[in-house]
């Protein structure tokens, strides 16, 4: 394969690590961050936030609650991702998250990146969110293994096969040469109807249970790329 494009949440780090650390980071921030940046970074956020829910006279304290209710929810909104985004950008940097992974993704991503294939990462979370993911890993940066990052925003959601399709043209890859490793069957459905060979990661102790009529592995030391 000339390109592996890989899912984080339940595939290359543990869900819980998601939405606990990076989830429960932005939950505690949101109102002093809205508040605060109101009429610079946040404006945009408030905006979107208003727009989406229908609450245009919503203040940031409004915006913040709405905002919590998003992310207990799991809903993948564009103005909640970069609220999170920036939100814990700082918190990396001030080493208060760090990326976690599965023990095997270090060794499988470094020995196909040496084997000469591209990798990727597609993920729901923002672009920024999951640059810092990979830059500020426990154990050591893996940002210099991986070409590039797609979200909701640059790519489309993750269950329409448009969004893979989008992904092959940007990166200049045939379908047919490119993999993706994900733990939602949803997912890999999409990327299977847009050509793309796909292999379901069913981690124990991760939600999503295995589907047909894919191939499913429980380490990314069984893909064989």
């Amino acid at each position: 394969m000339k390109a592996i494009v890989v899912d984080i949440e339940g595939t290359t780090s543990p869900t819980s690590s998601v939405r606990e650390d990076l989830y429960g980071y932005t939950r505690a921030r949101l109102p002093q961050w809205l508040a605060e940046n109101a009429s610079g970074a946040a404006a945009s956020v408030i905006a979107g936030t208003r727009e989406s829910a229908a609450r245009p006279d919503a203040d940031p304290a409004q915006v913040a609650e709405i905002l919590r209710d998003w992310l207990d929810s799991d809903v993948k909104a564009e103005p909640l991702k970069t609220a999170q985004g920036i939100i814990c950008a700082e918190g990396f940097r001030a080493g208060a998250l760090h990326g976690e992974f599965f023990a095997d993704v270090a060794p499988a991503l470094t020995a196909w990146h040496a084997a000469g294939s591209r990798l990727f990462v597609y993920s729901s979370g923002s672009v920024r969110n999951q640059q810092d993911w990979f830059e500020f890993a426990r154990g050591g940066t893996l940002s210099p293994l991986i070409s590039g990052y797609f979200d909701l925003a640059s790519a489309g959601p993750k269950r329409e096969a448009a969004s893979y399709e989008k992904i092959a043209g940007v990166i200049g890859v045939e379908p047919a040469q490119i993999l993706f490793l994900s733990d939602h069957p949803a997912e890999l459905d999409a990327a299977v109807e847009a050509g793309w060979s796909a292999v379901g990661v069913h981690r124990p102790g991760e939600p999503n249970p295995p589907r047909p009529p894919h191939r499913w592995v429980d380490t990314f030391a069984e893909v064989r790329p």
